[in-house]
């Protein structure tokens, strides 16, 4: 039998599976085009799905089919991510411009359709082409098989989706091209905001407030997203404690803290109890800045509301205590003090490695292209491994793996950085076979003593990984891996390496296709923060199938 015929089979093996599961369904249309809105006291037209911001929230079982039908109504290209989704055997419905499938051309659509396997917990998905994940995104809330009883926590009485995000009032493709054409990255943006709304603590009188009512001593599930395009945020409630039980779609076990740090593509789960006198109660967001070199950033904060039933509406909310913008310590402590909750069936930390790879990444300056029209002097240029990822120009690399085309990418991503300086531009990847155990040391450097270091969320399309360890400074192969946890380390989609750190990930690649890792700070990603990992075919049934009908063409 061969490839495609075997490959064909897969789709009908799983869906035969679905039904005698019981599972279902969900379906969706989304279509994204314009839309008028009056924010910061500026008349604004933005690009959207169904004329909301944030977008629709999908929910779904754990086990169920997700098919989602995008129209582009906008003027631009664009394509669809499903934040954290494995995409098993689906990997066309990624949504990763020119790694997985090819953007949707204005008046055309696509049908995005996969399953949701062996996932639950809270996900999003937004827009992977452009400045347009700003307002394009939205919750992809995934429960248990059996319901909320399938929580490893009492289920609670209510659950609230907080989605954080950043405004600009100008338009973000214009944001975007400016960036570009001055070679230093987007400008600032102009507010954050929680669930679309920046609150009442701009200087716009009449800002929208994202307010949500409460009962009294009740527990709710805060889901939260970080949305933001270029942001790491403090989260706090005023007089109401959080118990993290997951991150990423993956339960930890219960940490008590005041505060939630969390960086762009991240996500928490967190119980509170609604304890405190009736009254109304600040939630607020704002920027935690991690940057060793100072530079401009959004130093404002934005603020939703909790009401409990009953409490009059004039009534002044309380602020809580936020960290200070700098406030390294905070940070650290919250993303490294998680562990991972095991539960019975979970797979254990692999122990044998068959690739040991050191990524060191970082900016730095280098000379203005051509069309970078309003750069003076430099532009900035990022890189894994001295290699500054270039995207291919007229086909997906999934598309050029299953087709087997020449030319479009090399196999050669070096696994060490290597020793001679200098950036190489390069389309290439890491070949790993079916089933792999890849072990990775994330590596922050300073490339240039004029830019220092931040925190950067290194995302990887396709898999979650255990985070085995984390620290400050160069990473020492000798002493480190006597630290490692291989017990119930943290299990994610995306990590924040500190600045000037490190993170140890693990995976086993048991997913074929081109995955994707990356910066999810979206400035850093058309600089060049970001490589792929090539996944070989396993054996069948775990062969890549043919991509669907409508799969996007590249122009």
């Amino acid at each position: 039998m061969g490839r495609a015929a075997a490959a064909m089979i897969v789709p009908l093996v799983l869906a035969l599976c679905t039904a005698v599961a019981g599972a279902a369904v969900v379906e969706h249309t989304f279509n994204v085009g314009g839309m008028n809105i009056s924010q910061l006291c500026t008349e604004s037209v933005i690009y959207t799905a169904n004329k909301q911001l944030p977008g629709p929230t999908i929910e779904a079982n754990e086990g169920d089919t997700v098919v989602v039908h995008v129209v582009n109504d906008s003027p631009y290209s664009l394509s669809i991510h499903w934040h954290g989704i494995f995409q098993l055997l689906s990997g066309w419905a990624d949504g990763a411009h020119l790694i997985t499938d090819c953007s949707i051309q204005p008046a055309a659509n696509f049908t995005y359709q996969f399953n949701i396997t062996g996932q639950e917990g809270t996900l999003w998905w937004h827009a992977h082409s452009s400045l347009l994940r700003a307002t394009v995104h939205g919750a992809l809330i995934i429960k248990p098989r059996n319901g909320t009883a399938g929580y490893p926590f009492p289920p609670p009485y209510g659950e609230i989706p907080i989605i954080l995000g950043e405004w600009w009032n100008k338009n973000v493709n214009d944001v975007e091209t400016d960036a570009h054409l001055t070679g230093l990255g987007p400008a600032i943006s102009d507010a954050l905001t929680i669930n679309g709304m920046p609150g009442d603590q701009t200087p716009c009188q009449g800002a929208g407030v994202y307010e949500v009512e409460v009962a009294s001593n009740e527990t709710y599930l805060l889901r939260i997203i970080n949305a933001a395009v270029n942001v790491e945020l403090f989260f706090s409630v005023s007089r109401h404690p959080f118990t993290v039980v997951a991150i990423d779609a993956s339960y930890t076990d219960p940490y008590a803290t005041d505060v939630i740090a969390i960086s762009p593509g991240q996500t928490v789960d967190a119980l509170v109890t609604t304890s405190a006198p009736p009254g109304r109660y600040y939630m607020a967001a704002s920027v935690f800045d991690s940057k060793t070199v100072s530079f401009p950033f959004n130093t404002g904060t934005a603020t939703g509301v909790f009401r409990y039933e009953g409490a009059p509406n004039d009534t002044a909310p309380s602020m809580p205590a936020m960290p200070s913008h700098t406030d390294v310590v905070a940070a650290g402590t919250f993303y490294w003090s998680l562990t991972g909750l095991v539960r019975p069936g979970d797979p254990p930390v692999p122990t044998a490695v068959n690739h040991s790879m050191l990524v060191e990444f970082g900016l730095e300056q280098g000379p203005c292209a051509p069309d970078q029209t309003r750069c003076q002097g430099f532009a900035l240029v990022a890189s894994m491994n001295r290699n500054s990822f270039q995207f291919p120009k007229n086909v997906s690399l999934l598309k050029a793996l299953f087709d087997g085309l020449p030319a479009v990418y090399s196999e050669d991503f070096p696994v060490t950085p290597p020793p001679v300086p200098g950036i190489r531009k390069a389309t290439s990847v890491m070949k790993v076979m079916y089933g792999d155990v890849v072990e990775v040391v994330l590596q922050s450097r300073e490339y240039s003593g004029v830019l220092g270091t931040e925190s950067h969320p290194i995302h990887l399309h396709g898999f979650n990984f255990f985070v085995l360890a984390q620290g400050l400074g160069p990473f020492d192969p000798t002493s480190a891996p006597s630290a490692y946890n291989l017990v119930n380390p943290q299990v994610r989609n995306t990590v924040a390496v500190p600045g000037g750190g490190w993170a140890v990930i693990r995976f086993t690649a048991n997913n074929p296709g081109m995955w994707f890792m990356h910066c999810h700070l979206d400035a850093h990603l058309p600089l060049g923060l970001a490589m792929v990992f090539e996944v070989l075919d396993g054996p069948a049934p775990n062969m890549l199938p043919p991509p669907p009908v409508d799969y996007p063409k590249c122009y």
